[in-house]
């Protein structure tokens, strides 16, 4: 009724507010211990580090009056006064050393929610104020760029390397006249040759007999004749709808049915009638499942393993919003386990709304910890530059990614993002030669690349590697 949702977390701090016109910071920071080795994080002193951080940033911006005030966390203003009034407010939770949640500073923020609709930070008796209220006029933006460099001074060594994520998912910035219309014809490099033989249709009877979906039908893959005419087909699994409503994908996203029990079964046998040396699993997004389907998944893994032992099992899964349950398809080893990124920083919002770029990251790292090959890919053409390819790059080789997809993105229907430009081959040719060079031990890059093409020799590749490392 007010505009707002009401959303409960574990944090230290009450109800709060965060909206547009807010800059919001969440450090991530692993804390050394108060008392020596495996004793408690420091929290005081975390917190008085972040107070100060805002404390600097505010000076910095010219507003000299900014402090703390006695017997509360925050950044006040006027804090020594008989009438200090709260500018940024600070909620922060220490789990395992290491930090999460943080702080919300008001720049332009419309006050009238915490002054009419909550008690902000369950503090009744002083005001909130923004920084427009006290007469300066900075974006968000501008703020951001100061708290990044002090942030930097304060907890590195300044140096830092940043790519900012959309505020908001603008659809609309994706339909200026610029963009590349679906009626326009492709180039020739993006034309595959289609052919469906013999082997794609023994293929797709088989698939078909025993009631399997393929990601290959589903999302208008270019490379299916391809790929199914060489006996290999990427099932994807936990039905064909999805709960996410990704730009760029064409999976049908009306509400899901139940998980078929019978399934993995069904996809072991579909393994084993193909004669499959690689069988690549993908899913649906199955955020109405409580473990977000992982457990399915590993069902499909053990039985492939039980019926076809010799198959080398990959896996595309998504971040069933990095919660435990991974551990659970963790625990099955599988021999790939992949994870799309599908885009750079700052298209995340717009291109897939329901996932984020810290969060993809966060799930690949962790696979990676976990002893796994680990997979990722993403799209050129829906605007991003170099410089964020690149940086992209380096930040899947930084968790560990030994394997990296990247293709052209093509748009499925006038209903999804368009096209911002095709991408000439050569750059596909030079994100690989630079994506190798960082340590990804397989980079497969070319305009119709997706994410299961040549999955098997880039496994095969990776692989080896790995257990001629291990030997030695």
């Amino acid at each position: 009724q007010v505009g707002a949702e009401l959303v409960k977390v574990n944090r230290g701090g009450d109800i709060t507010y965060h909206g547009p016109g807010q800059l919001v910071v969440y450090p991530i920071l692993s804390l050394e211990a108060k008392h020596g080795v495996g004793g408690p994080a420091d929290m005081k002193a975390y917190v008085c580090g972040v107070e100060q951080l805002l404390i600097d940033t505010l000076a910095h911006l010219g507003v000299v009056n900014a402090g703390r005030f006695a017997g509360y966390q925050g950044v006040w203003i006027d804090h020594d006064s008989a009438t200090p009034k709260k500018i940024c407010a600070i909620g922060v939770r220490v789990s395992r050393g290491r930090t999460m949640h943080g702080l919300a500073l008001n720049v332009s923020t419309d006050l009238s929610y915490m002054r009419e609709h909550i008690v902000p930070c369950g503090i009744a008796d002083y005001p909130v104020t923004s920084l427009a209220e006290l007469g300066f006029n900075f974006s968000v933006q501008q703020v951001a760029d100061v708290v990044a460099q002090l942030a930097a001074e304060r907890w590195t060594n300044g140096i830092f390397d940043r790519h900012d994520v959309a505020l908001a998912a603008v659809t609309e910035n994706f339909n200026a006249e610029s963009n590349i219309q679906i009626t326009e014809r492709k180039p020739e490099w993006l034309r595959p040759h289609v052919s469906h033989g013999a082997e794609v249709l023994a293929t797709k009877k088989t698939l078909r007999d025993l009631n399997l979906v393929t990601v290959c039908e589903e999302a208008g893959c270019p490379n299916l004749s391809e790929c199914w005419a060489d006996g290999t087909a990427t099932m994807m699994v936990l039905g064909e709808r999805c709960t996410r409503a990704c730009g760029f994908c064409l999976i049908d996203t009306r509400k899901p049915l139940a998980p078929d029990v019978s399934e993995p079964l069904r996809v072991a046998q579909a393994v084993l009638k193909m004669n499959l040396e690689h069988a690549v699993l993908t899913m649906v997004a199955r955020d109405d499942l409580p473990d977000g389907g992982m457990a399915h998944v590993a069902q499909c893994v053990r039985e492939i393993r039980r019926i076809s032992p010799k198959t080398r099992v990959e896996t595309l899964i998504s971040d069933a919003k990095g919660s435990d349950a991974l551990e659970s398809i963790f625990l099955e080893r599988p021999d790939v386990l992949n994870h799309n990124i599908e885009t750079v920083a700052r298209l995340q919002r717009q291109v897939r709304p329901s996932a984020g770029y810290a969060r993809s990251l966060s799930v690949l790292a962790r696979a990676h910890a976990a002893g796994l090959v680990t997979k990722s890919g993403f799209m050129l053409g829906l605007g991003e530059s170099k410089d964020e390819v690149e940086a992209t790059l380096i930040d899947l080789a930084s968790v560990g990614v030994q394997i990296v997809t990247i293709g052209q993105y093509l748009r499925p229907t006038q209903d999804h993002l368009p096209v911002v430009r095709w991408a000439d081959p050569s750059e596909f040719s030079a994100y690989a030669e630079f994506g190798e060079k960082l340590g990804i031990k397989h980079v497969e890059a070319s305009p119709l690349t997706r994410s299961s093409y040549h999955a098997k020799h880039a496994a095969e590749q990776t692989v080896s590697v790995q257990l001629v490392s291990i030997r030695s």
